[in-house]
């Protein structure tokens, strides 16, 4: 069965997988808060786990906002885990600090959490790959009702490692909605991290990119990001075109730049915030957090695995009649 929790919602989540167990870590935050959209500045990180990616057993909270002063002071969002070659685990997270007790305006940056046994988290202490405002979009530049800088995803490269932000681009002769880039960061050894320019300029034709992944599957680099109808741009949005979960492949132009292939709706808004991982069989499988259910209502809750195909350069997945 799906993954929920009758007090709280829930919604974006990443995995570690120790080789035994499945550990999922995920975005909640209480019901009694009433409105849906109040979850954004009081989520907490929890932590569940699994043998199959389908029976959950929950933890509860493993991360939460860090005091009145701290990056993270209003809330911990999105990240990712990985395994440190010098021991344990490391995990990167969205730190937040609403600046507005009404409005959504809040500045976001990532931070980092160690541990020996994916259970028991403690912060590192201050942000790392900390935004460069010559290259992406910051608050003071008052383009936009937030300072981009979130979702980490990282994953190993030849002689180290590689880090993928959800941000904004800062300059180009785009206009202001158009500038959802995937910011990149690299490090040698997690600890210390220099930020390059993003994966493709701006004009992609969406505001954010956000929860981004990459798959390496059938030799191809494939990235998921999600975008909903309501944060399109440019050309998409003067289309009236739907969003939710997309994908594009990652490509070289030879000269040690990358760009983005045109990129692909793989799922429609009902779900959002896909997840892509190999279950026990080696089988790559797609998680989303149910984001409409049958009545067009947030369902804060998350799918069970759905199968992932490549089909002639094309990611598609196959939808299980429950979901949403």
């Amino acid at each position: 069965m799906s993954f929920t929790l009758p007090d709280h919602w829930v919604w974006d989540f990443w995995f570690a997988d120790d080789g035994e167990t499945f550990h999922m870590y995920y975005l909640r935050a209480p019901k009694s808060l009433g409105d849906e959209h109040l979850r954004h500045r009081n989520a907490r990180i929890g932590h569940a786990t699994s043998p199959d990616l389908v029976d959950w057993t929950d933890h509860g909270i493993v991360l939460q906002p860090g005091g009145t002063d701290g990056f993270d002071a209003s809330a911990t969002w999105t990240g990712s885990v990985v395994r440190d070659p010098a021991g344990g685990w490391r995990m990167f997270y969205t730190g937040t600090r609403f600046v507005n007790e009404t409005a959504h305006t809040n500045v976001e940056s990532v931070g980092a959490a160690r541990s020996d046994d994916l259970h028991t988290w403690t912060k590192t202490g201050s942000p790392v790959a900390v935004l460069d405002e010559r290259i992406y979009e910051s608050l003071a530049d008052g383009t936009w009702h937030e300072e981009a800088w979130r979702d980490p995803w990282v994953y190993p490269i030849d002689g180290g490692w590689r880090m993928l932000i959800t941000a904004r681009a800062r300059q180009g002769d785009r206009p202001d909605r158009d500038r959802g880039v995937v910011a990149v960061a690299e490090s040698d050894d997690l600890d210390s991290w220099t930020v390059r320019p993003p994966l493709d300029g701006p004009g992609l034709g969406f505001a954010h990119l956000e929860v981004p992944q990459l798959i390496t599957i059938d030799s191809a680099q494939m990235l998921l990001f999600s975008c909903d109808s309501a944060h399109l741009a440019g050309s998409r949005e003067e289309a009236g075109e739907t969003g939710g979960i997309w994908s594009a492949e990652l490509l070289s132009d030879g000269r040690g730049a990358t760009r983005l292939s045109e990129p692909t709706l793989l799922l429609d808004e009902r779900l959002y915030s896909g997840r892509v991982i190999r279950d026990r069989a080696g089988e790559w499988q797609l998680l989303a957090f149910v984001n409409q259910d049958a009545e067009g209502r947030f369902a804060g809750r998350i799918t069970d695995p759905m199968p992932v195909t490549m089909n002639n350069g094309t990611l598609s997945v196959l939808v299980k009649e429950t979901t949403p």
